[in-house]
């Protein structure tokens, strides 16, 4: 398994990242995280790990620097920025793409590249927005306690499979993710944790939920066999 840490530049900010990508990936899932939190966050990590062990590619990158990250502790003004986030989400994906085609190139053999998104807090309604906006790119996302509400009209844009994960004790986010689930016109899916708080901290609800998204993204990310 290829381990890369690296540093994602777009405009005028750089952001650091994490890619892991298994031998054979049938697909790369990027992940979004909420405000408050990093591509160290040990829940996202644990998904990924998931995700790996099912034969998926992980790109985990933060979405703010750190200078940023300090100023959004006391203000705040950064975390329901959605159209921010999904910029730089955008720009992380094209930026994948294009690591990828180099890759391709120097390999001199036809690959595609199938990419999801995994959201997690305000972190899936830019996910749901950059996946609008890439609709010929990304091909599932998944949300985890997330806030699709946040996407606005960019749900009704949505073409790919969404999948959206909800703790069962959690009951406004239960509430914004139905509001949320009815407004999408793509394949789609709202699954809830069972004794599950907003964060996944409950013993073996996390783990439901990184098996669900691992089935999810498994499902919709199988690269189809050459002709």
């Amino acid at each position: 398994m290829a381990v890369d840490e690296t540093s994602i530049t777009l405009n005028d900010v750089t952001l650091g990242a994490t890619v892991n990508t298994p031998g054979n990936a049938s697909g790369l899932v990027i992940f979004a995280h909420g405000s408050g939190s990093s591509r160290h966050s040990p829940r996202n990590q644990y998904v990924a790990g998931v995700l790996r062990e099912a034969g998926l590619g992980t790109l985990l990158f933060d979405l703010l620097t750190a200078e940023e990250e300090r100023a959004e502790a006391y203000t705040r003004h950064l975390r329901f920025n959605i159209p921010l986030l999904a910029e730089r989400l955008v720009g992380a994906t094209r930026w994948a793409l294009d690591l990828a085609g180099r890759a391709i190139h120097d390999e001199m053999k036809p690959r595609e590249l199938n990419i999801g998104y995994f959201g997690s807090s305000t972190g899936a309604a830019a996910a749901l927005v950059a996946a609008a906006e890439l609709r010929d790119v990304v091909a599932a996302v998944v949300s985890r306690g997330g806030r699709p509400d946040l996407a606005g009209d960019a749900l009704e844009e949505m073409t790919a499979p969404t999948l959206l994960i909800v703790g069962g004790e959690d009951g406004e986010v239960i509430k914004l993710n139905q509001d949320a689930y009815s407004q999408l016109r793509c394949e789609k899916a709202l699954r809830i944790i069972p004794g599950d708080s907003h964060l996944f901290e409950e013993p073996g609800t996390l783990e439901n939920a990184a098996e669900t998204a691992s089935e999810w993204f498994a499902q919709h990310l199988r690269r189809e066999a050459s002709v």
